[in-house]
């Protein structure tokens, strides 16, 4: 099978001649302390060779949980927050259909996903929503107490419970959560759930091929063996031994720092033309902003859907402060097909497109995209997908996750840690009056 190709042609121009190539030590040295396990973070390194350390025997018993749900579910929930939900949702709406959750299919339940919010209207409408329904969940929390994700659960399992009783809620709450400690292990051992573990080595961002992101992928009904295998594949080809020219993570993480460090590009705007890419650029987003944006230092991580986000900013992409560079996502073979009509009147003018595929058409935008944003000062990387399915997803997941770790060693920082994200809640705790914060609470009211 193919693999995803990487262009930096259009994005190295904007460089001195050579300078991509001059980042190679750097990228080889942040290779071998990735290897090695001598970077900063390096309790956090599990994601490395987790697609060739995964056996068939653990893939068979997330599947046997899956279709488990897949069989006494009608709609399941996924409640969880950050990378223990978007991974699974990129993937998810990526492969699915684009109205799955209008269709009534009896062999796929409707995945929704929960516990990532704390909007009393949301969780309202999906209690709601879920009071005919049957319905289970997958709790995804390391803790067990992260606010947004302990509120749904909270709400999901009194419902499920009263709807569905107790024995049943048992066969259909899943925990994904900590090996032996928390509150969401406890309460999983005292209810009696299945459980899984997020492996300690694995921080948030880069758990979407552990179960955290496998059984919800599993339970939509895609192929997890053929996702790790893609992901397999992608290892193999960003390994340590292969030449930088031919090592796709290790250009992308070069070219990047390049970008930043000498043509002064400290946004990246990751861009796509296919609608079902929208959550993997979401993903994306959280993998490179919580890896590299530390210490005042860092690239800022933005997403535009194309061509919809041309008609809203294409404008300021076009000709706006010249301080952003694009990395296009690019899927060269749709997986349906689709031949622009015939119309008598012609009002609109477009009889010059019949018979061609809407893909043509598509595709032409984009290069005509990609060119205008050249023309207009905009360095821009291109990602080529062969086809969206389960394989060369696992590839693209793990070629992102890659280049994440080399881009933010070459930076200088702790690609695996997020210090600045606890800064929001300890206020939101202090503004709250949980127990324990009453010094904080008087602090912060004294400011308001």
């Amino acid at each position: 099978m193919e693999s995803i190709k990487l262009d930096i042609t259009k994005a190295a121009q904007f460089l001195n001649p050579g300078t991509v190539e001059t980042y190679a030590p750097q990228v080889a040295k942040a290779q071998e302390a990735l290897e090695n396990g001598t970077c900063q973070g390096n309790d956090f390194l599990g994601w490395l060779h987790l697609p060739s350390e995964t056996n068939e025997a653990f893939l068979s018993e997330i599947q046997t949980v899956a279709d488990t749900l897949r069989e006494k579910c009608e709609v399941v929930v996924v409640a969880g927050i950050g990378g223990s939900y978007l991974g699974a949702r990129a993937i998810i709406e990526a492969l699915g259909n684009s109205f799955a959750w209008l269709l009534k299919d009896e062999k796929n339940p409707t995945l929704l996903f929960a516990g990532n919010n704390i909007g009393e209207d949301y969780l309202h409408e999906l209690t709601e929503y879920l009071k005919d329904k049957r319905f289970g969940v997958i709790n995804i929390s390391k803790s067990g107490t992260t606010t947004e994700t302990a509120l749904a659960f909270r709400l999901l399992k009194k419902q499920c419970e009263a709807q569905r009783g107790k024995d049943t809620a048992k066969e259909v709450i899943i925990a994904i959560t900590d090996a032996t400690k928390g509150a969401a292990r406890k309460a999983a051992t005292q209810e009696g759930y299945k459980t899984f573990v997020i492996p300690d080595n694995v921080g948030g961002r880069f758990s979407v091929l552990t179960p955290v992101g496998l059984l919800p992928i599993a339970v939509a009904g895609f192929d997890i063996k053929l996702l790790m295998d893609g992901a397999r594949t992608m290892e193999k080809e960003t390994a340590i031994d292969v030449p930088f020219e031919e090592n796709i993570a290790a250009r992308y993480a070069a070219v990047r720092q390049a970008l930043y460090t000498q043509a002064g590009k400290k946004i990246e705007i990751i861009a796509n033309f296919q609608p079902k890419l929208h959550f993997m650029a979401e993903w994306w987003k959280q993998l490179y902003g919580e890896s590299e944006g530390k210490q005042s230092k860092g690239i800022f991580p933005a997403a535009c859907d194309f061509t919809t986000d041309l008609h809203s900013m294409g404008q300021w992409i076009q000709e706006g402060e010249r301080t952003i560079f694009e990395t296009v996502l690019s899927v060269e073979e749709p997986n349906k097909k689709l031949l622009f009509p015939h119309d008598e009147e012609n009002l609109d003018g477009l009889n010059f497109l019949e018979g061609k595929r809407v893909d043509e058409v598509n595709k032409m935008a984009e290069l005509g995209t990609r060119l205008a944003h050249v023309d207009g000062g905009v360095p821009n990387i291109r990602v080529s997908i062969p086809k969206l399915n389960e394989y060369y997803i696992g590839q693209l997941i793990y070629f992102f996750e890659k280049a994440c770790g080399i881009s933010g060693i070459v930076q200088g920082v702790n690609p695996f840690n997020q210090p600045g994200v606890e800064a929001y809640k300890k206020n939101m705790f202090a503004l709250l009056n949980k127990p324990g914060y009453e010094a904080e609470s008087k602090a912060i009211k004294e400011r308001l």
